[in-house]
């Protein structure tokens, strides 16, 4: 079996569940040394006293074929982030590929509504603004604080990857502000990144899943609106931290779907599902 990326340093934040364990996985496929990082820990605090934790996505890496090592961080803290991969460079002596799955404005939805009582698509005029920081600091916030962090090295290095998960928003509006505004700030991000890291050979994207089966979403009762499996979104990771052109992709949003047709790879139950267009009322699960 094939490993392109064995050797290969990895660090996905936000990897105890959801998306950011499909990224993880699927770079473990690939034979990657992977480090995951989230805030939920077998030996700490859970997010929502939910029972994923860091080591079982590093237990992950491990039975995919790669060798998985966790790290418990807050992704909101600069200082953290920055001990986190100063702390990764010290130990692996370098970092190929860091992707930021950080995602925390679902959390306390329940499927019809936010801790604030609006349902998703309330209109913006009829609902706090409140909530929105939060979309904020916990999605591109933390994606800006990992890409500073590493990007130093990579500099140095004349190479990396750097990935922002997120979500589509050049095809039409998402159906709630805050959701659509923090997606579309995340994909601005990925783009302005890749004008200063291009020219030194670092690639930064954003990567675009459909409506994924988390685990969040099958508590919901929502796992048959879903797409695709959080693997999907790791098998496209790992084919463009695979692919020695991906520079040439810098600054675009990605759609996982698209890059299935174009590096030939399939998702965990063997289909190859296209690119997720959002509709009305689609978008109330957890996408990415």
């Amino acid at each position: 079996m094939a490993l392109p990326l064995r050797g290969k340093i990895c660090l996905v934040a936000g990897a105890s569940r959801g998306v950011g364990r499909g990224l993880a996985r699927g770079l473990g496929e690939a034979g990657a040394t992977v480090i995951v990082t989230a805030r939920s820990s077998e030996t700490g605090r859970r997010t929502e006293t939910r029972p994923e934790a860091i080591e079982d996505t590093a237990r992950a890496v491990d039975a995919a074929g790669g060798e998985g090592h966790h790290y418990l961080c807050d992704h909101t803290s600069e200082r953290a982030v920055d001990e986190l991969v100063h702390w990764t460079l010290r130990r692996f002596g370098r970092i190929d590929v860091a992707a930021s799955s950080v995602w925390g404005g679902n959390e306390g939805f329940d499927g019809e509504r936010y801790p604030d009582g609006a349902a998703w698509g309330t209109p913006f005029w009829r609902r706090s603004a409140e909530p929105f920081s939060r979309f904020l600091g916990t999605g591109p916030y933390p994606g800006l604080l990992l890409a500073r962090a590493v990007a130093p090295a990579m500099v140095s290095a004349g190479s990396g990857l750097i990935a922002f998960a997120s979500f589509g928003t050049e095809e039409g509006y998402l159906g709630d502000l805050y959701y659509d505004l923090a997606k579309a700030v995340t994909n601005r991000l990925a783009y302005a990144c890749a004008q200063e890291l291009s020219p030194h050979g670092v690639c930064a994207l954003s990567l675009s899943p459909g409506f994924v089966a988390t685990e969040r979403v099958r508590d919901l009762g929502q796992e048959a609106l879903a797409t695709e499996s959080p693997l999907y979104a790791g098998r496209a990771l790992a084919a463009l931290a695979a692919d020695p052109a991906v520079l040439d992709r810098a600054g675009r949003t990605l759609h996982v779907g698209d890059l299935a047709r174009a590096y030939g790879f399939i998702d965990a139950d063997g289909r190859q599902p296209e690119r997720f267009r959002i509709a009305a009322g689609d978008a109330g699960g957890e996408i990415a």
